[in-house]
């Protein structure tokens, strides 16, 4: 054990997760963040002295080694989180709400008394979460969204407020790119397992003080270093071990997670020809973003829930920061993958959202400020068999975490976290 110590490139949630694993089990590692904060694509971002993020994540219940990890990092769910039982609420046309029964009962009412649906489409849907159910949601191949959603007769309009807003919020890919078998794996573990796996959480802090900050902490205190502002510009594989040349000075390691973007992955991974499979596969990738635009009302202004959405508008999901965080007025406005949006200007994105905040809910105030963040590449387009690379790599010193890595999962935390904990157990198991 003593020969064993990890290099960890990469300080968001998939590289923080598998650090976290590793020191809990006493094999010392250091991690090197390129950025002046740790986090990732979900980090804190402060604007107007106003605690913002980089974009609104969302979190299921089932996201249960996410939860596990910010626990075991000194964090207390139900103080951190709004929990809210399973709503989908697209203001004036649609919405459903889950009782607090047994899964699948909850979901099956859920969906028989959504409202905004005929009776014929409710049934519809409802038959539709049995048959996936039936199959143990695994399809004989994979095939788009769009024509699952054909192949079990789910009609236009059952399509546009149910399964469409499911899908880009899941996989933040449109239906008709994305892949099916993914999305039942999300519904699979979200809908289909116990009731609580359904619930939405939303953040009360920011999430870099959710978990990568308060893993930092533990790290440390657990003999790790964590190094902010450091970049890692190449990895370097040796006879005995990996050397990362990092601000002009070489670290030598006994094994390496590379947990960075999957563009600067594939950088760091190219000199290596052991490694062009992987990297073939990362660049291969194409990537959906995901703009979210913050306003900042009077603290008189909200909306009638903490999150709700719009139908066929340019804000897909709306999130009220002073229900959900306590900042008053401040409200949050998501749009996920591509879209005519990307053509606006930023000033332009912000006063489209700005009218319909005023047409949908009457809202005469103008903004004080406004701050529109766009994460163009926010996620992968998570496409129909796609092939993504593993986490152990041809080299066995040297392995991969992120989002992007093979799993069950689309590009969520979740997705990233277990990415990290699979790095994590695969060096445990080689000591």
């Amino acid at each position: 054990m003593q020969s064993i110590n990890i290099g960890i490139i990469g300080g968001g949630y998939a590289g923080m997760a598998a650090a976290v694993e590793l020191a809990a089990q006493g094999i010392p590692v250091t991690v090197f963040e390129s950025a002046r904060q740790l986090g990732g694509r979900a980090r804190g971002v402060l604007h107007n002295d106003t605690q913002l993020d980089n974009g609104q994540h969302l979190l299921l219940g089932c996201y249960h080694e996410t939860l596990r990890l910010i626990e075991l990092v000194g964090g207390r769910i139900e103080q951190d989180f709004l929990r809210l039982p399973l709503q989908l609420d697209l203001h004036g046309e649609f919405s459903l709400r889950a009782p607090r029964l047994p899964s699948p009962l909850h979901l099956l009412i859920a969906l028989l008394k959504a409202q905004g649906l005929t009776w014929a489409e409710r049934k519809k849907a409802a038959g539709f979460m049995l048959t996936l159910r039936r199959m143990n949601f695994r399809l004989a191949g994979d095939m788009t969204v769009t024509d699952l959603l054909a192949a079990h007769k789910q009609d236009a309009d059952l399509t546009f407020k149910l399964w469409e807003p499911l899908c880009i919020a899941a996989l933040n890919t449109p239906i008709h790119k994305a892949s099916a078998q993914v999305l039942l794996n999300v519904l699979r573990d979200a809908l289909n397992r116990t009731r609580a796996d359904s619930d939405m959480l939303l953040p009360r802090i920011d999430f870099t003080a959710l978990f990568p900050q308060r893993a930092a902490e533990f790290i440390e205190r657990n003999g790790g270093k964590v190094y902010l502002s450091c970049s890692v510009d190449a990895i370097v594989p040796k006879d005995e071990g990996i050397e990362l040349v990092a601000a002009n000075e070489t670290h030598f390691f006994s094994h390496v997670i590379c947990a960075a973007p999957a563009t600067v992955a594939a950088k760091l991974l190219r000199p290596m020809a052991a490694l062009a499979g992987a990297v073939a596969q990362i660049e291969a990738l194409d990537h959906q973003p995901i703009y979210t635009v913050y306003l900042q009302y009077p603290a008189r202004v909200t909306l009638p829930h903490p999150m709700l959405g719009l139908h066929r508008r340019f804000s897909q999901w709306l999130f009220d920061k002073g229900q959900i965080a306590g900042q008053p007025g401040l409200l949050a406005a998501v749009i996920s993958a591509e879209g005519i949006h990307q053509e606006l200007s930023q000033e332009q994105l912000a006063q489209k959202v700005i009218a319909e905040l005023s047409e949908e809910f009457g809202i005469t105030e103008q903004p004080e400020w406004f701050k529109v963040i766009a994460e163009k590449r926010a996620t992968f387009c998570c496409a129909p068999n796609l092939q993504r690379p593993a986490q152990q790599t041809a080299l066995p010193r040297i392995l991969l975490a992120g989002d992007y890595t093979a799993g069950d999962y689309p590009a969520t935390l979740e997705g990233a976290v277990v990415s990290g904990v699979r790095c994590a157990n695969l060096l445990v198991g080689q000591r």
